[in-house]
């Protein structure tokens, strides 16, 4: 499975979230970090998308990390963010008893 993590602020805000990025705590060993993958566009300004490939077992722990990871940006302006988990198809059809 993988949870991506999308974040968007202004490009006022880019020097802050980069010192705060530097700073954060790598992912769990239990955790691959595919990213992030940078881009901006004049509605989001900057976009960021991350994946984080992990076992479904240790779905709890990824989402808990990941929050407090997203809570280090509270505060810089504009700061936005979503954080889903994503199954691959083959564990959507066991959720769904196939």
């Amino acid at each position: 499975m993988v949870i991506i993590s999308n974040v968007t602020y202004p490009p006022e805000s880019a020097k802050e979230i980069a010192t705060r990025f530097l700073e954060a705590p790598q992912p769990p060993d239990f955790m691959t970090r595919n990213g992030p993958f940078v881009s901006a566009n004049t509605v989001h300004g900057i976009f960021i998308v991350t994946l984080y490939e992990l076992d479904n077992s240790n779905l709890a722990e990824g989402l808990d990390f990941l929050g407090n990871n997203v809570a280090l940006f509270f505060g810089v302006p504009g700061f936005k963010y979503e954080v889903k988990p994503y199954y691959n198809v083959e564990e959507a059809l066991k959720m769904l008893g196939m």
